[in-house]
Parts: C-alpha cells; sequence; structure tokens
C-alpha cells in the first residue's frame, strides 16, 4: 500500500485531505465523523474579532448598566460569572475536539486589530491548538494605500504574531497580490510556515427588485482548482513553506492535480457541506486506488513531480498556454466564425 503521509507546517499527517474551516467544524460529532472519514488533520471554524468585540460591547450595555438606576433591575439580570461568551465557547470546543481527537486540530483566526489578533492567538495556543490559520480577510480598496502598504500588513502582522505565539502559523492568501512569489518569501523570512492558496471572498450582488445590496454564498466549482494549480505548480521548489490548497476540490481528480503540482496538503469543505463527511473517505480511496494503480509508492513521490521546475517546458503553466488555448478554440458548428 502507498505512503500517504505527508508534512504540514511541521506536523507529519498520515494524509494530505485536511478539512477547512467551515461550520461542520463547529460540531463535535461532525468533527469526529470527519476523523472517522479518514482526515489528516482538521481546521476549525474561524473565530472573528468583530463578533467578539459586538457580544463584549452588549454584554456591557445589558449586563452591567441596565440596573443603573434601577435598583428593583438588578434580580432579573442574568449572573454576570455564568455567562459563557463566544470566545470561551470556542475555546472549550477546541479543548474538547483536542481531548476526543488523534489528529491535529488548526485554529482559525479572523481578526481586525494587532490587539486582537495577538490576544486571540495566545487565547488558542493556550487552549491546545496544534497551529493557527491566519484569515486575513482585508479588501484593498482604498485608493490611496499603495500594494505594498497592504504587503506590509500581512507581514507586520505575522512577525508580531510570530513573537507572541509559539505555534507553526499558516497565512491564508487572496489571489490579488501583484507579485506572489516574492510576497510569499517576504512572509517566510517574517517567520510563517505555510500558505494557503487561496481565500476564497465571498461576493456581493445586486437585488435587481429591491434594488439593494444583498450577501450571497456559492460554493466552490471544480474549474477554480485551475488558479490554485498554477501557482502552486511555480512556487513549488522556490519555497520552504507547506503549500496547502483551497478551494475546488470536490473529487480525488483535483486533489491529485494539486499534489502533483507540489501541494503538502488539499483543503476541502464545499464538497463535505454538499455530500457531507463520508465524501472525504471517498476521495481517500479514490487517491489511493490512483496510486497503486500507477505504481505510486508513496504521495511525497507525486508531489511536485508536474511543478513549473519539473516541467520540460517551463513557459507552460505562464504565458505560453495562453496562446496555445486561444488558438485552439473552435466555434460549434453553426456559430459564425
Amino acid at each position: 500500500m502507498p505512503d500517504l503521509s505527508t508534512d504540514y507546517v511541521g506536523l507529519k499527517l498520515k494524509n494530505p485531505l485536511v478539512p477547512s474551516s467551515s461550520p461542520l467544524s463547529k460540531s463535535l460529532d461532525t468533527a469526529l465523523r470527519l476523523e472517522d472519514a479518514g482526515a489528516g488533520a482538521l481546521v476549525l471554524h474561524s473565530l472573528f474579532e468583530e463578533e467578539l468585540r459586538a457580544e463584549e460591547a452588549m454584554s456591557e450595555r445589558f449586563l452591567l448598566h441596565a440596573d443603573l438606576g434601577h435598583g428593583e433591575s438588578d434580580g432579573f439580570l442574568p449572573d454576570h460569572g455564568h455567562f459563557q461568551s463566544c470566545l470561551d465557547k470556542y475555546l472549550e470546543h477546541l479543548r474538547q475536539l483536542k481531548e476526543r481527537m488523534d489528529i491535529p486540530v488548526v485554529a482559525s483566526l479572523n481578526g481586525v486589530s494587532l490587539s486582537g489578533w495577538l490576544e486571540l492567538g495566545r487565547e488558542l495556543r493556550q487552549a491546545g491548538a496544534d497551529a493557527l490559520e491566519l484569515n486575513v480577510y482585508h479588501v484593498a480598496a482604498d485608493a490611496l494605500v499603495p500594494g505594498d502598504a497592504v504587503e506590509a500588513r500581512y507581514v507586520g502582522l505575522l512577525a508580531e504574531l510570530r513573537d507572541a505565539v509559539d505555534l507553526p502559523i499558516v497565512m491564508k492568501l487572496s489571489p490579488f497580490f501583484s507579485s506572489l512569489p516574492h510576497f510569499v518569501r517576504q512572509l517566510e523570512e517574517a517567520g510563517a510556515r505555510g500558505v494557503a492558496l487561496f481565500n476564497r471572498f465571498y461576493q456581493p450582488d445586486f437585488d435587481l427588485d429591491s434594488l439593494r445590496l444583498e450577501d450571497s454564498l456559492h460554493l466552490s466549482g471544480a474549474d477554480e482548482v485551475l488558479l490554485r494549480l498554477r501557482w502552486i505548480a511555480i512556487l513549488h521548489g522556490r519555497t520552504r513553506l507547506t503549500l496547502a490548497a483551497t478551494g475546488g476540490v470536490h473529487a480525488a481528480s483535483e486533489a491529485i492535480k494539486l499534489l502533483l503540482a507540489g501541494a503538502d496538503v488539499v483543503h476541502l469543505a464545499s464538497c463535505l457541506l454538499q455530500h457531507g463527511p463520508g465524501r472525504l473517505a471517498e476521495i481517500l480511496a479514490d487517491l489511493e486506488r490512483w496510486l497503486i494503480a500507477r505504481e505510486y509508492a508513496s504521495v511525497a513521490q507525486l508531489k511536485g513531480s508536474m511543478s513549473q521546475q519539473k516541467l520540460p517546458d517551463p513557459s507552460a503553466v505562464e504565458r505560453a498556454s495562453y496562446l496555445r488555448v486561444l488558438d485552439s478554440y473552435t466555434a460549434p458548428a453553426g456559430v459564425w466564425r
């Protein structure tokens, strides 16, 4: 049987399939089912600093100040000491997962302030997280802020957190940086242990009836793998960081392509939300069958064998394929051309 093990930010995983941050990890039972299905590790749902700050403001308003001038209301207010905050619940859930699961558990943090990132990072470390994924959800919409200033925010945050928290840190990146390989090098120099490519920004939509902006959630499609495949193929062999592919994996075929490009781990979310934890076991079995059929001894042997550095024509993942694809298109019969 092939050796499916892989390295993830210094953690030895039994295989490269890792459920990414999603609502599935909020349930202890579902998390255990994901482990039973063969998950190599688990990334928790994100802890959002905005939610914690909003909750703190609400509790201060209703629990601490509601009785001012109304002494008789004191007996109707909940006991402050027994109020369990969102942070308390998240940390307790993390502790329970660590007690019940044998695979590594990665905490996902989405902060907005430097103090919040540092404070929450320490809390997650103390609760037992094996690693920390920084979900820096930042849309660079200010025309007065140059691109290098946006990159400096990420690098500065990473450096501060690296000094404060003794955990392997994965930076979850968007695909919108102008020179991704250079930026990844900066993150490596600042102390990151891995990068996850790519964060899927949820896009707003217009409601044509109400003429209002509305939020919409669209699960990933398999075609999204192609963007990840290109950049992982370019980065493999050019960085010591763990390369995690996230977005668009619905079957073993997508996972295999990403491993061939050089991914160390492959994240799953949309396919698990659609089909349940059992889908992971199916993908894992298909991956193993594919390796056996082609006589691969291990995932390590497969990994990166079709990265840019290993291809006979390295330009194939850059501009050359663009020209070939355009020239290869043929319009359907009956369409004017």
